[in-house]
């Protein structure tokens, strides 16, 4: 560019030499002329340099792309939509310059051998568990999720599917879709969403994903401590002619957090209407007593108390965790009304290398808890007395392998059903855990 002025300008300049020819005096004052003119674009010449340089020197600023409310966010047409958490857990709303989807899953593979005193032979299986989920951040407040998982769709606390049926396909149901509104400390949930109470597998398997709407409500009292309350409108069966069947509940927690400890206590209250069972099933009563009309012979007025402690007396690998849970059903016609467990836990499985062992114990009578959404960890849903041991080893941070060894044996003979009272029941897992 410098150059092609430089030659412009003394195009010019020399254009003006035949005029020179004259006589002497004619001939110095237009030199003279020529070399003002010279001066003069040398000074012109000197000045465009300096402007180049300069525009070449100063920075270019990108082009930002605006997409759903996010500066510099693209998502790519007929992507999936996204999800939280997780499991498990309640996702934060996306940074301006975070991307506006993400996609997670896991895929667990399993052995399982149950056995028996007198109950009924010893049997193995193999079992499999995929899920995948996805969030779309609409904007800094809306995030919409759904997830994938194998298992039946009329089985709301499991997602396992055993191998065998002469190689049928698997079956795969929606198990969420739902939106999250996150505004400040309010967080508040509408359609089939992840669970949203602090839990045992005493009153919620992990597996069951509520439905309806649900609020959370978070505020920090002083550094490290904070004040949450939770409440959820969950309608489980609709009828056409008669009463609804619908649960409201609650759950009040306060939660403390140091340097090398935290720890936390939890009150809830689920109030159960059971009008309609018209679409309940076996796997839905699954122990809980029932009237000769087939219905629930109990309400169901749940208060369950959870505290948990987790410490770090050593190296960040190997801290300790304590969880208790008491439940009481407040609703029961029986005397078979509560529940209990307690589980301890040594060491962490988040990283690649780290080691955990557990031991749990839990006892809970006919009607403590809503069987329906319990857990189903062992063949008795209620009336049991349950020891649990387990083993973590992460491979990597995206490989588990676990060990759990499960020995329980009915609570009450009364309601013990087909099941020997004296006999202990065992049920011994081995699974890899893969996530992404």
């Amino acid at each position: 560019m410098q150059r092609k002025i430089a030659a412009a300008l003394l195009a010019t300049t020399f254009a003006t030499v035949p005029a020179l020819a004259g006589d002497g005096a004619e001939q110095d004052s237009r030199m003279a002329e020529l070399e003002a003119r010279l001066e003069a674009q040398e000074a012109r010449i000197l000045q465009l340099e300096r402007q180049l340089l300069a525009a070449t020197a100063a920075p270019v600023s990108p082009p930002r792309t605006q997409v759903d409310g996010q500066a510099g966010s693209v998502r790519v047409a007929g992507s999936p939509s996204p999800s939280p958490m997780p499991a498990m857990a309640t996702a934060a709303p996306a940074s301006p310059s975070a991307p506006a989807l993400s996609v997670s899953g896991d895929l667990r593979l399993r052995y399982e051998h149950n056995g028996s005193d007198n109950d009924a032979p010893d049997d193995g299986r193999g079992v499999i568990r995929a899920r995948i989920r996805a969030g779309y951040q609409v904007n800094d407040w809306l995030q919409l999720g759904a997830q994938l998982a194998t298992g039946s769709q009329d089985d709301p606390n499991t997602t396992d599917v055993t191998l065998g049926n002469f190689n049928d396909d698997l079956e795969v149901s929606l198990d969420q879709a739902y939106a999250h509104v996150s505004r400040g400390g309010l967080d508040v949930w509408g359609g089939k969403f992840p669970q949203v109470f602090r839990r045992t597998d005493l009153v919620w398997d992990g597996d069951v994903s509520p439905q309806g709407l649900a609020a959370r409500y978070r505020v920090p009292l002083a550094e490290g401590l904070s004040l949450g309350a939770t409440g959820i409108y969950f309608p489980i069966d609709r009828s056409v002619a008669g009463p609804d069947s619908t649960m409201t509940g609650g759950q009040v927690e306060l939660a403390a957090d140091g340097a090398a400890w935290s720890a936390a206590i939890a009150a809830a209250y689920y109030d159960y209407r059971l009008g309609s069972v018209a679409s309940a099933d076996a796997g839905d009563f699954r122990g809980n007593l029932l009237r000769p009309d087939g219905r629930y012979l109990s309400d169901f007025d749940l208060v369950d108390v959870i505290a948990e402690v987790r410490v770090q007396p050593w190296d960040a690998r190997w801290p300790i965790s304590l969880k208790a849970d008491y439940v009481k059903n407040f609703g029961a016609a029986t005397g078979a009304d509560s529940g209990y467990s307690a589980a301890l836990a040594i060491g962490r499985a988040e990283e690649a290398g780290d080691l955990r062992f557990g031991y749990a114990y839990s006892q809970a009578e006919a009607d403590a808890v809503f069987a329906a959404f319990s857990h189903d960890n062992i063949n008795i849903a209620t009336n049991y007395r349950l020891h649990a041991l387990s083993a973590d080893y992460a491979y990597r941070d995206d490989l588990m392998f676990n060990a759990t060894l499960y020995l329980y044996r009915p609570d009450e003979p009364l309601h013990a059903g087909a099941n020997d009272p004296g006999d202990w029941l065992s049920r011994f897992r081995l699974n890899a855990l893969v996530t992404f």
